[in-house]
């Protein structure tokens, strides 16, 4: 019996049968003797065993989200004299972002001004205003 339990998977596991692991399985469940289920188990393709499977392909996965993008350029729509905490900066693209970093700072007046909101290397975005050198922390509300 376990002879040809053994021949049956190393036979389907040769011929790559997919269907055949969960057969495999549930004839290893149905031996009574733990010395020769262990075995039945032991004669699986490791591939077959799922478990096995995820173990040996963990950290080797391949699933790279797509990088958001570093920057985006727009112009600020109106007149900017300045921040404070809380500002909201509306864009020429429609979206609106908030000072989050509790900065603030006095400009000269400046109308549409052209900005960038950039994305640091631990994603923290930033605000930089052409002609500034202070860039305030801020997240996007619309």
């Amino acid at each position: 019996m376990i002879l040809r339990t053994s021949l049956l998977l190393a036979l389907l596991g040769a011929t790559g049968v997919a269907l055949a692991d969960d057969a495999a399985i549930l004839a290893c469940r149905k031996l009574a003797d733990g010395a020769a289920r262990l075995g039945c188990y032991d004669a699986i393709p490791a591939a077959a065993r799922p478990a096995a499977a995820a173990a040996q392909a963990f950290g080797l996965e391949q699933k790279t989200p797509e990088e958001p993008a570093r920057s985006i350029e727009s112009t600020i729509v109106g007149t900017v004299a300045g921040w404070g905490p809380a500002t909201l900066f509306t864009l020429a693209n429609g979206q609106v972002w908030k000072v989050v970093d509790g900065s603030s700072a006095d400009l000269a007046p400046v109308s549409n001004p052209p900005v960038k909101i950039v994305r640091n290397m631990f994603g923290t975005l930033f605000l930089e205003i052409e002609g500034t050198n202070a860039s305030p922390k801020v997240r996007r509300v619309r």
